[in-house]
């Protein structure tokens, strides 16, 4: 018995790794494959979202938009056309969340570096002090690159507008002037179709790295 075991051992062997590979391929192919969620202005927290929209339960999508960027370039929704991209709202002079936001969004650019498929967007909700002069100083000062991420500015209005009609991210200021806000410290994943994908804590590392494995994801449903 011993000397048959031992002659057909090979054999054994190699039918214990090739069962253990096909239970793994079934494995895979019966594994619902993970999708995130398709977010609407009805599932998000109503102080974040502006009350003509919060009703809206289905076909949300950011709205086109013109900013200048730092360099003075126009930048509209034809340069994220087939992107996905991560956007947040921001101040040069703020001096809380801001540093540790654009810390973190530094990070999420030297992991997508080389990902043609996927940008950033910052918006400043002070543009009458983020000229593009200062965007661009600001830009230097903190290791942006240009080919993937753009810092913008333009009319207040259109930024209120996207940050609390289209991005859901912004408490209404309520004491200053009409288009005043407050940003948070949101992220924001947006996909090839302008539909928002996921919300993260710019503030905190374990959100960074669940917005990095949620791009994975979402990259998935391009392949």
């Amino acid at each position: 018995m011993r000397r048959f075991l031992s002659k057909f051992k090979f054999l054994f062997i190699t039918l214990l790794v090739l069962s253990a590979i096909i239970l793994t391929l079934f494995y895979n192919a019966l594994k619902p494959k993970e999708v995130l969620p398709i977010y609407q202005p009805a599932m998000v927290n109503t102080e974040l979202v502006h009350d003509s929209v919060q009703h809206v339960k289905k076909y949300h999508t950011i709205a086109d938009f013109k900013l200048l960027n730092q360099n003075g370039q126009t930048i509209t929704q034809k340069d994220y056309e087939d992107k996905i991209y991560v956007a947040d709202f921001f101040f040069t002079t703020c001096l809380s969340i801001c540093p540790i936001m654009t810390g973190n969004m530094t990070t999420i650019q030297k992991e997508i570096m080389n990902d043609k498929d996927i940008l950033l967007l910052s918006h400043s909700v002070t543009p009458k002090i983020d000229s593009v002069a200062r965007l661009k100083e600001y830009a230097l000062e903190k290791g942006v690159i240009d080919s993937k991420w753009n810092l913008v500015t333009g009319d207040k209005k259109q930024i209120y507008e996207l940050a609390r009609k289209s991005y859901l991210v912004a408490k209404d200021d309520g004491i200053g002037d009409e288009y005043d806000l407050i940003h948070t410290e949101n992220f924001v994943l947006v996909d090839k179709k302008k539909r928002i994908r996921g919300f993260y804590d710019g503030t905190k590392t374990e959100d960074i790295q669940k917005l990095l494995a949620d791009i994975r994801i979402l990259k998935s449903e391009y392949e």
